[in-house]
């Protein structure tokens, strides 16, 4: 029944793989081949599960077949397919690991390419990155996220909604760093400001979080304007000064890897000797050099999620590791809570976001929810300390 895909898999374990379009120029064949691949993660073509798929348009197997992850996304974009549980689906594909039985895309070869030769997130391209995703409109974003305009995974131990899961985050983040009142802290990345809110209105600190998005900046300064909260459009390689506590929730999985360490470096040289750093980040089981084709080119251009070796290495020789936790599995909630929140209200702003861009969003976000529920990918909480510091009461749950 699998003889055309075994023959793909005995020549990709002879090293023999060649782009795999080469192999499925016939029609028929592509469908076969496709159809194939799906039965391998439970899902069925034309079936009833909530997790199989319906394809609108036959030309859906050879682009598949193609561009691999790119092309799963584009014609879903462009209404090809769909199902009824598309992060049910993505879940099914990640646990079989289709992605790795579907390879040869020529865009994965050049982000492949550009990622060794380029530090594509240099100073000069941070800009343009940040400016891709999180300028698209606050219009968006307010609708989407909860009242702090927390853009993170949250924490659902305790918590049944967004709000609670967004708020018991932010505390966690607060408790690990050890915040008390008078403290002067640096928030790196800092959005839209939540975190920066947060650790003032509850804890009594000052905070100067640094963004380069000019919307977040311009949207936290009037929603925290009562707060001593300084919110500035600055790199983080830029800040200047020294902190009693520095903190940097969901930014690292944007700095690339050429700039891992860097990162750690601004954080030794902004931490007093005494302070506490917590880094919250995305994390990829893998060390890899690019992201997928799709989320680099329609929602994270340039954006890379480090490996816990990856971490490792930037640290090295910086920081003692005082507290490693993983929440993963809690992103998979944030994300499904996103997509509510979204397809709830886009109604009123679909005048500015056309359909294209809705089928977008929806496969950006259960497409990620799919993926972090297969255990694909990871989130980390470290708590770092200099070498030498008593080591801080920071393991919390």
């Amino acid at each position: 029944m699998f003889g055309n895909l075994r023959t793909l898999q005995l020549r990709a374990a002879c090293g023999l793989w060649e782009d795999i379009s080469h192999m499925t120029k016939d029609a028929q064949q592509s469908e076969s081949l496709v159809r194939e691949l799906f039965e391998l993660a439970g899902i069925s073509i034309g079936g009833s599960a909530p997790s199989d798929i319906v394809i609108h348009d036959s030309r859906f197997y050879q682009r598949l077949l193609r561009d691999a992850s790119i092309g799963l996304g584009e014609s879903y974009m462009d209404g090809w397919w769909d199902t009824q549980s598309l992060d049910g689906m993505i879940d099914k594909i990640m646990r079989a690991n289709l992605k790795q039985k579907i390879t040869g895309s020529w865009r994965l070869k050049i982000l492949t390419a550009k990622a060794l030769v380029l530090n594509l997130q240099s100073q000069s391209r941070s800009g343009k990155s940040v400016e891709a995703h999180y300028d698209i409109g606050n219009d968006l974003y307010t609708r989407m996220l909860d009242p702090r305009m927390v853009y993170t995974c949250g924490y659902w131990k305790n918590a049944k909604t967004l709000a609670e899961a967004q708020e018991a985050k932010l505390d966690l983040v607060c408790r690990k760093a050890g915040l008390q009142p008078g403290m002067r802290v640096l928030d790196l990345g800092c959005g839209w400001g939540g975190l920066a809110a947060f650790a003032a209105e509850k804890y009594g600190c000052s905070v100067v979080g640094v963004t380069l998005s000019k919307d977040q900046q311009a949207l936290g300064k009037q929603l925290w304007k009562d707060l001593p909260v300084d919110l500035r459009l600055c790199d983080y390689r830029n800040v200047t000064g020294r902190f009693d506590r520095v903190l940097s929730v969901g930014m690292m999985e944007h700095v690339g890897p050429k700039n891992h360490r860097e990162v750690m470096e601004v954080v030794h040289r902004s931490l007093v000797d005494d302070g506490v750093a917590v880094i919250h980040t995305i994390a990829n089981n893998r060390s890899l050099r690019h992201g997928t084709p799709f989320i680099e080119k329609y929602i994270f251009p340039n954006a890379v999620a480090p490996s816990l070796a990856q971490l490792g290495k930037a640290i090295e020789g910086l920081f003692v590791l005082e507290d490693l936790q993983n929440i993963g599995p809690d992103y998979d909630p944030t994300l499904m809570a996103w997509w509510a929140n979204f397809d709830r209200t886009y109604p009123e702003i679909s005048s500015k976001y056309d359909q294209r861009f809705y089928r977008m969003w929806k496969f950006y976000l259960l497409a990620a929810a799919g993926a972090s529920r297969s255990r694909d990918g990871q989130l980390f909480h470290l708590v770092l300390t200099k070498t030498g510091r008593k080591q801080p009461d920071c393991r919390f749950s």
